[in-house]
């Protein structure tokens, strides 16, 4: 922004991104095969075996296939290209669809506690040798998906819903096993939604902190982990610079930051080899990728943004 009051220099912009999204296609593809063919199988042993617990978990297990592929859909759409309409392409969707993975799951979670409420009140027949092999066939489908996104779901929040998705699976299958063998030893029913309880409290407590970190994504708020205080006074030590302001950050998808403030400059304009060691600075230090640095001259012009945004 450029009025007579300043001389602005021109943006830097950062060309590499800090944490550049690693494609998780494959990973995607094959899990939501795994899944999909594990939903098919439990189902038909649920027809065969009568077994209404077999068909709940089935449903249940198809709304995680529903789950890998909104992360999936985020993911790829977060890759497109910038258009005169979205300058910044689609990178967004990985936040939406981080969003809508932990809505799903409190979702999911809410029908594991209410069936488990439920089976105190009724508690129902035991697990028998069907339902058992079946749900030990689903740790190791549900396990084994989850290890695919393990990787990454430490720097990407929406590989990071994907994950949990498949864990909190795999959780509930080993806990319906463990409650089946409890069960067949002690004969004691209230056992299984007992487990079933427990195994939902752990889910909500990690889908909680995914809801929490995707909400604060979508609404612009400084990336965790990166130190704003840090970043101004970064800043505001650069040679020359004798005051910053307007400094804000936020993330422009879940593994891309964005940076924009104003630097004081009384020395004037300072070149390109200033504006690329900063860039490299925010880079390197703090894995903002994306920054804009506007450049004002003098400090007794008053800038129009400075009093709402002196943070």
């Amino acid at each position: 922004m450029a009025d007579h009051h300043h001389h602005h220099d021109d943006h830097v912009r950062g060309n590499g991104h800090a944490h550049a999204p690693t494609d998780f296609g494959r990973a995607f593809a094959i899990g939501i095969a795994l899944n999909v063919a594990f939903v098919a199988v439990e189902a038909g042993f649920g027809f065969v075996a009568h077994s209404v617990a077999l068909l709940a978990d089935a449903g249940h297990n198809l709304s995680d296939v529903l789950g890998l592929a909104v992360a999936w859909g985020g993911a790829t759409l977060a890759r497109s290209t910038p258009s005169k309409r979205f300058t910044y392409g689609l990178r967004g969707s990985s936040i939406l669809a981080a969003l809508t993975n932990a809505v799903l799951l409190l979702v999911a979670l809410g029908a594991i506690v209410l069936e488990a409420v439920q089976r105190f009140g009724e508690p129902g027949a035991t697990a028998g040798a069907t339902v058992s092999a079946v749900a030990a066939i689903g740790i190791v489908v549900n396990l084994a998906t989850a290890l695919l996104f393990a990787r990454g779901r430490k720097g990407d929040i929406n590989i990071r819903g994907a994950f949990l998705h498949m864990a909190a699976d795999a959780a509930v299958s080993a806990g319906v096993v463990v409650a089946g063998l409890i069960i067949w030893r002690t004969g004691l029913a209230w056992i299984d939604p007992a487990v079933s309880l427990a195994i939902a409290a752990i889910i909500f407590w990690q889908t909680w902190g995914l809801l929490r970190e995707s909400v604060e994504m979508s609404l612009s708020a400084v990336p965790r982990g990166i130190d704003y205080d840090a970043v101004g006074a970064a800043l505001a030590a650069l040679p020359g610079v004798t005051d910053r302001h307007d400094l804000h950050i936020w993330p422009m998808s879940t593994t891309e930051t964005v940076l924009t403030a104003h630097l004081v400059m009384p020395q004037g304009q300072p070149g390109d080899a200033f504006l690329a060691h900063a860039q490299a600075m925010l880079h390197d230090r703090f894995g903002i990728g994306h920054a804009t640095l506007q450049i004002e001259v003098d400090p007794a012009c008053y800038c129009s943004l400075e009093t709402a945004a002196k943070i």
